[in-house]
């Protein structure tokens, strides 16, 4: 009876064996699967992730300069000799500092000699830069195009061409043409402009009234070339308006070391002079 119990625990020792080997499968299964989701979830994450857009690049121009300002008084007097308001006629505009335009007409009476009708307008359009748009200076190419093409269509629009502007901005197409209105034969010169993110659009036309001869195609586009790059240089000045304001130019900040080395200077003579003067 005593021989049985040793006999005993080793059965039951070894029919323990198998349910620690099963126990050790299931846990060695449970970690490589776990280790097999991890790996898929982190797949699944980098695949499902959108690639960072880089940043647009900043518009240069925030602001706009002032229409009726941006032509000189000495070109309107030139190109629109009679003109009613000598300041120009503003255009409406929601905000200024995006889109602003202004206009300039008059009739030149020459008594028996007839007259000579002129008109004259500048317009501005500043696009900002947007990250799911694009950058000013793209969104401003694209209207330029759009405008170019615009102007080449004008109704009623006879011999119309357009040919390169160089020395306007980035870059300017000019488009002539001849149109005929209130019975009068007039020339139209349009000049498109972009300037970084700033598209400028300038036309000039004129015409000859009461037996007057019709104004020259060349002198009606010469004329709107110069009041183009006037129109075009004022935008220009308000990209370094704010950092001219911001800091001296390099005459001044010369100037200014020069005021500091002089005042330097008085200040040693003084320590000198007073040290050199005995107490009483």
């Amino acid at each position: 009876m005593h021989r049985s119990a040793p006999r005993l625990s080793r059965i039951l020792a070894c029919a323990a064996v198998p349910v620690m080997l099963v126990a050790v499968g299931c846990s060695s299964d449970s970690g490589s699967d776990a280790k097999k989701n991890a790996g898929s979830s982190s797949s699944s994450d980098a695949a499902g992730a959108e690639p960072t857009k880089p940043a647009v690049e900043p518009a240069k121009f925030t602001d706009l300069p002032d229409a009726c300002a941006s032509i000189t008084k000495g070109t309107v007097k030139d190109l629109v000799p009679e003109a009613k308001k000598k300041g120009g006629t503003a255009g409406r505009s929601s905000d200024l500092s995006v889109r602003g335009s202004c206009s300039w007409n008059g009739l030149d009476d020459k008594g028996v000699k007839g007259s000579q009708y002129r008109w004259l307008s500048v317009a501005f359009t500043r696009f900002d830069s947007d990250q799911s748009l694009g950058s000013g200076a793209a969104r401003a190419t694209e209207d330029y195009t759009k405008q170019v093409a615009k102007e080449k269509a004008s109704e009623g629009a006879q011999k119309a061409a357009a040919a390169a502007a160089p020395g306007i901005g980035d870059e300017a197409t000019a488009i002539t043409y001849k149109l005929n209105k209130t019975d009068e034969d007039f020339e139209y010169a349009t000049v498109v402009a972009r300037t970084g993110n700033v598209v400028v659009t300038l036309t000039y036309n004129g015409a000859g009234y009461a037996g007057a001869k019709t104004p020259s195609a060349a002198d009606i586009l010469k004329g709107a070339q110069k009041a183009a790059k006037e129109a075009v240089a004022k935008v220009d000045a308000t990209a370094g308006a704010g950092s001219a304001e911001a800091s001296p130019s390099a005459g001044d900040a010369k100037k200014e070391e020069k005021k500091d080395d002089k005042k330097g200077e008085e200040k040693d003579d003084e320590k000198s002079g007073s040290e050199a003067t005995p107490k009483s």
